[in-house]
């Protein structure tokens, strides 16, 4: 059988590196009755340490709010925030080391984009918790869909019943939303929460605070989030953070309405998290609240977004890990 990178699969590689490899994949190379042993040894009985390929380097706390800091095997790291809420546990899993997107109010793509993680490092990253989570969200560094194999993957890893089981409701990916990969993932059997980082509703504005972004047409990108939505008959999300002086303005607010009522939407607003970017200003609450009703006014269904970590660097925008650091 064949793996990802193309190559051969055998026994030492599931000695080496279980987490790879699907329960069918799995049971192609030790038979479906071993198989079935692996995945309730690795994801039901909590004797998956001696399998890792990642580890813990650090844990920080802020309350609610964890941030563990893995050290990957080649020495790289990456950043997962766990989030303790009352109707239980959120984890913000990474699909990268760095990002190439760039967006000015991140911090991950400030040392560039170093690698993509592979479907065990992503796993990993919720089994290694050793938390009973009820929702994932791929909202940590990096950019899912320009990991696309390797998200997909993972996916089906974390989802087979064999092992974790874990529900397509409680699984959201959050995107920039490159749209060749938006449509692939619109064609996945697949019924993923989907959240669209918009920003801008103009294709002018997005490209200076997302520059990495502007090949990808912005009237197109709400086009195929819409046809997400109707595929799978979901809600979707659009994330938009309020800038002040950028994309807080009454044609701002015209534009969304003209995309988006009457859609299947809602509307995430942000504030901005404190990144190494010193040229951004952050809105206070009472703008955040006044432009949150301007929205309601046009009949948009809107939520304020509240950040979580700050103190620790674990809120949206702030992951980026120290270690990786130039």
């Amino acid at each position: 059988m064949k793996y990802l990178s193309g190559k051969s699969c055998t026994i030492d590689d599931v000695m080496s590196d279980p987490y790879q490899f699907t329960f069918k994949e799995m049971s192609e190379i030790v038979g479906k009755h071993e198989a079935v042993k692996w995945f309730s040894t690795l994801y039901k009985r909590n004797l998956s340490k001696k399998h890792k390929t990642i580890c813990k380097k650090n844990v920080l706390k802020d309350g609610d709010t964890s941030k563990y800091i893995f050290e990957l095997s080649d020495g790289r790291c990456i950043e997962t925030v766990c989030i303790k809420r009352r109707d239980g546990i959120t984890v913000c899993v990474s699909t990268q080391v760095g990002c190439a997107v760039g967006c000015i109010f991140c911090e991950s793509g400030s040392n560039g984009f170093v690698r993509n993680l592979t479907p065990s490092e992503i796993v990993q990253q919720v089994v290694l918790l050793n938390e009973k989570v009820n929702r994932i969200i791929f909202m940590g560094m990096g950019e899912p869909l320009y990991n696309y194999d390797a998200l997909i993957k993972a996916l089906h890893i974390l989802r087979d019943r064999n092992g974790v089981n874990f529900p397509t409701d409680g699984i959201t990916v959050s995107t920039v939303a490159p749209i060749k990969e938006l449509k692939k993932l619109r064609e996945e059997h697949m019924k993923l929460q989907l959240t669209i980082s918009l920003h801008a509703t103009s294709q002018r504005v997005r490209d200076m605070i997302m520059p990495n972004m502007c090949k990808n047409d912005i009237n197109k990108t709400i086009e195929e989030a819409v046809a997400y939505s109707l595929r799978h008959n979901r809600k979707i999300v659009v994330a938009y953070l309020l800038l002040p002086g950028i994309n807080d303005k009454a044609s701002d607010v015209e534009q969304l309405g003209r995309w988006l009522c009457d859609k299947n939407v809602m509307i995430n607003v942000l504030e901005y998290n404190t990144t190494s970017n010193d040229r951004i200003n952050r809105v206070n609450k009472q703008e955040l609240i006044r432009f949150k009703q301007r929205l309601e006014n046009i009949g948009l269904d809107v939520v304020l977004r509240q950040s979580h970590g700050g103190k620790i660097r674990a809120a949206c925008g702030q992951l980026v890990s120290q270690y990786n650091k130039k």
